[in-house]
């Protein structure tokens, strides 16, 4: 007996001595206990964004957990989101890898999902000047106008049969419009160019897949999403296909007295077969794949953020009529009465509608959870140590609800709150991040944010809104569907009255 004992001891002295002290202070974040296999995916439920907060809640800011096969850090506080996205954001500047993303976007080629180096770089580089910088925003501001107007004589028309409209659709039209000639300098033509197929891509690639956590499921394709991706592919392809050769076979006049203008794919695709940076140690040389993929990214992030966004201002001034004619009071007061329409460069005058949308983007960011961070190596935040290949999951959507951040009244509705606060709206400010921050931030929020302010404005100075059907403020619905955006889960109905002037009805025509 005192041999066994002694060797018991001998045992443990020695597994003592040899574990490395390095390792007995890797104390990981706290987290739930996780179930074998699965690990704790049975907690996310159909609304994860909601359910981490309520697991935050519990285990803090910084919170482990095991997604099926991987290991995930889920950040929820503007303190923990800057060490990660600033103090520490070039060890989590990957992304995570899925499915339907290696797919299709090819292997993660685009902006978005490419992982962190000298391929990202470049194109993130091309796509900023040539697209979101400042100037192109400025540039492409006409034509916001102009479909901006199409939409307002169509709400005109429904104004005055007094008809309900479907906002969400109508909004989903514009920013289908606007998209399609910013990008590719073409207006959407339903028979050519299939958007649809485009955006249910976009869809499935942000859908819950359970090949992305418990890999060795993926050959079973229990929720059917490599069949849906395999389905898509050749539509998608074929649009893309035809793009490219439309813009390849159209002349262009050196003088600039052509008609059609060089646009972004025309820029992408002057750089085809060409080396991205001859003085860059990798020479990458573009290929017509790289160009595809740039075009899925450009398209799918700019129409479904701003959709969602506008539908969920107008969703709450709608909800909070008060708010709504305020706004209209400062509108009117800044462009002059209601003689006239809103001029984008009336729009920088307007502080309170600032507030307006700053707080709707608070609430309903325009991805609840940020694009998956990954690690490039180990690394110790705040006294944690976290592996590489770690899934970093940023809680936008609890960041903006934190009642320690926002007071109490954090739930409720409420843009005074940034009448003394000019928070950033593009990741200088952990509080407020609805469009990420860091190296990974989105680099269309400028584009997004100066669109979203523009539409609500002319919305909300052309006409007057009502719910229908005798639907009190109370009985709409605002509950969302979650997705890589959070769009309404029913479609937004309401009746317009157009408010100008007979003078201003003309001068849009």
């Amino acid at each position: 007996m005192i041999a066994i004992l002694l060797g018991i001891l001998v045992f443990v002295v020695a597994i003592v001595l040899l574990h490395p002290k390095d390792d007995r202070n890797k104390v990981p974040p706290p987290g739930p206990k996780a179930l074998p296999l699965i690990g704790n995916l049975h907690m996310l439920g159909t609304q994860p964004h909601r359910t981490l907060q309520a697991l935050a809640e519990k285990y803090g800011p910084i919170m482990f957990l095991k997604l099926g096969q991987v290991p995930t850090v889920v950040v929820s506080s503007p303190e923990a989101a800057k060490l990660f996205l600033k103090t520490h954001d070039l060890d989590f500047a990957n992304r995570s890898k899925f499915q339907a993303v290696e797919m299709f976007f090819n292997g993660g080629k685009g902006i978005g999902m490419a992982q962190y180096g000298w391929y990202w770089r470049h194109m993130k580089k091309l796509c900023t000047l040539q697209l979101l910088s400042g100037s192109k925003v400025e540039m492409y501001g006409p034509l916001r106008r102009k479909e901006l107007e199409m939409l307002v004589k169509s709400l005109c028309n429904a104004s005055a049969s007094g008809e309900v409209v479907n906002l969400s659709m109508m909004l989903k039209e514009l920013s289908e419009n606007i998209t399609f000639k910013m990008v590719l300098g073409r207006k959407h033509e339903s028979n050519r160019f299939n958007l649809k197929a485009l955006v249910d891509l976009v869809s499935l690639a942000g859908a819950f897949n359970i090949a992305d956590y418990v890999p060795i499921l993926g050959i079973f394709d229990f929720q059917g999403i490599r069949k849906k991706v395999n389905k898509l592919r050749k539509s998608i392809d074929d649009t893309l296909e035809y793009i490219i050769e439309d813009h390849q076979n159209t002349n262009y006049d050196d003088d600039n007295n052509s008609p059609q203008k060089k646009d972004f794919v025309d820029i992408l695709l002057s750089c085809l077969d060409q080396p991205m940076d001859p003085d860059e140690e990798h020479e990458h040389v573009i290929t017509r794949n790289d160009i595809k993929a740039i075009i899925m990214d450009m398209i799918g992030a700019t129409y479904e953020s701003s959709t969602s966004a506008i539908e969920w201002v107008m969703s709450e001034l709608l909800k909070h009529p008060s708010v709504m004619k305020k706004l209209q009071h400062e509108i009117q007061h800044v462009v002059g009465g209601i003689n006239k329409q809103v001029e984008e460069s009336e729009i920088e005058n307007m502080p309170y509608l600032d507030m307006v949308v700053k707080e709707t983007l608070r609430l309903y960011p325009v991805a609840p959870l940020l694009l998956p961070h990954e690690s490039r190596n180990d690394v110790v935040v705040d006294g944690y140590y976290i592996k590489k290949n770690t899934r970093i999951i940023i809680n936008a959507w609890a960041i903006g609800r934190d009642p320690r951040v926002w007071s109490e009244n954090a739930e409720k509705f409420y843009p005074e709150r940034f009448e003394h606060d000019n928070v950033d709206i593009l990741g200088r400010d952990f509080r407020f991040i609805p469009f990420g921050s860091g190296r990974r931030g989105c680099p269309g929020a400028q584009l997004g944010f100066a669109t979203i302010k523009f539409v609500v404005a002319q919305l909300v100075h052309c006409f007057n809104w009502e719910l229908p059907f005798g639907m009190s403020c109370d009985e709409l619905d605002m509950n969302e569907t979650f997705g890589i955006t959070i769009p309404r889960t029913t479609h937004l109905l309401a009746i317009p009255t157009f408010r100008l002037t007979a003078e201003a009805a003309s001068n849009k025509e």
